[in-house]
């Protein structure tokens, strides 16, 4: 995962286009390869999270961020991470059913 760099994207969301318009600011660190991709889950993300259409959200400024610059926990262990293990859906499906006991 050394190809994956933390962005930083500030810019301005139409809240509440409806009743009262106003602009509010936004800043949102995110991981990405490229700055056109981290640009797109951040439009995806705030439009589905508050119901917004891509042309109420301006986006000013995606820069790269140093790693030590990052503060969520949740991306340096991403960031960080050497394997990946899945779970077998059946196995956790019995332990389930039969009890925790019964698998040592």
């Amino acid at each position: 995962m050394s190809d994956i760099k933390f962005f930083k994207i500030t810019g301005y969301m139409l809240i509440s286009h409806d009743k009262n318009p106003r602009w509010q600011k936004f800043e949102i660190i995110r991981m990405g390869s490229k700055p056109e991709d981290v640009v797109e889950r951040t439009l995806s993300e705030l439009g589905s999270r508050h119901k917004l259409k891509r042309y109420h959200i301006r986006v000013e400024r995606v820069e790269e961020v140093p790693e030590d610059q990052v503060e969520e926990l949740y991306y340096l262990q991403l960031a960080h991470l050497n394997e990946w293990e899945a779970y077998d859906a059946h196995k956790v499906w019995r332990k389930y059913k039969l009890g925790w006991g019964a698998f040592k």
